[in-house]
């Protein structure tokens, strides 16, 4: 056996992940890359010549910075909603008994193992049964019911995990129920809130199928690059989608750093 092969016996492991962890990240390289494009026609597929025109003006295409607001607007909205009710429920869920328990317990999951295209179609079908005119409020209603599952399986699994001697201690000390909640639960549950509170973002953000079955006339930013990938992609896409990147992993930055210093103190 050569030193190579031994060297990479040790290291399959660290060369796997690694390999994964770039495969993931290409799309990505590719939509920066070609967000430096500058096309000869309507689509942005090919590499022509480099530019900055996109990065200077990117709200120079019509409508997309509109689509872009009305989805963030959605998916602060959506994560807003789903985060409260989701961890009232995840709460109920690990700390109270009641008759209907495991029932709700079977019935959060729905959303996660069902189809997205049923769950769009199932809640088309209920809004014009009920009459309502398709439009943001039908998007915020639907964001809000898909996100919810998602929320309170991260909430839930934070408070189950919760040492219930830390609550006692803080009640033999003359806490009040609020203080407690305020003061010892919520502090210690705020990891898994604040993750059902991320994931409910980005899937609000991102989603394309159910809002498209709820949408009507209203167009948001993935019903924006979907249409306008039929009619030619502009280059503006990808500095939008580049940004959003950045942030993401900017976030996720802060987050191992935060983590970090807190270990070391």
């Amino acid at each position: 056996m050569t030193a190579l092969t031994r060297w990479i016996r040790r290291n399959l492991v660290i060369i796997a992940g690694i390999g994964t962890l770039a495969y993931l990240i290409l799309p990505n390289v590719v939509v920066l890359v070609f967000s430096f494009n500058k096309p000869n026609g309507r689509f942005n597929y090919e590499w022509q010549r480099f530019s900055t025109d996109a990065w200077t003006d990117p709200c120079g295409v019509a409508d997309m910075c509109g689509s872009l607001s009305l989805s963030l607007k959605i998916a602060v909205w959506a994560t807003i909603g789903s985060t409260v009710l989701g961890t009232m429920i995840a709460f109920a869920l690990a700390r109270y008994r009641f008759r209907a328990r495991p029932a709700v317990n079977s019935l959060i999951f729905l959303p996660m193992a069902m189809p997205e295209v049923v769950m769009a179609a199932s809640l088309a079908t209920l809004f014009l049964n009920m009459g309502v005119d398709f439009g943001f409020w039908t998007i915020l209603i639907a964001h809000i019911m898909f996100c919810l599952s998602f929320v309170v399986t991260a909430v839930k699994a934070r408070v189950m995990s919760m040492d219930p001697r830390l609550e006692q201690a803080a009640q033999d000390l003359y806490a009040s129920p609020a203080q407690t909640f305020l003061r010892v639960t919520l502090p210690i549950a705020a990891p898994g809130i604040a993750a059902g509170a991320l994931l409910s973002f980005a899937l609000s953000f991102d989603d394309f199928i159910i809002t498209n079955f709820n949408a009507g006339s209203t167009v948001t930013f993935p019903m924006f690059v979907w249409g306008s990938a039929q009619r030619g992609t502009p280059v503006q896409i990808n500095v939008i989608g580049t940004a959003m990147f950045a942030v993401a992993v900017l976030c996720v930055l802060v987050g191992q750093l935060a983590g970090a210093r807190r270990k070391r103190s």
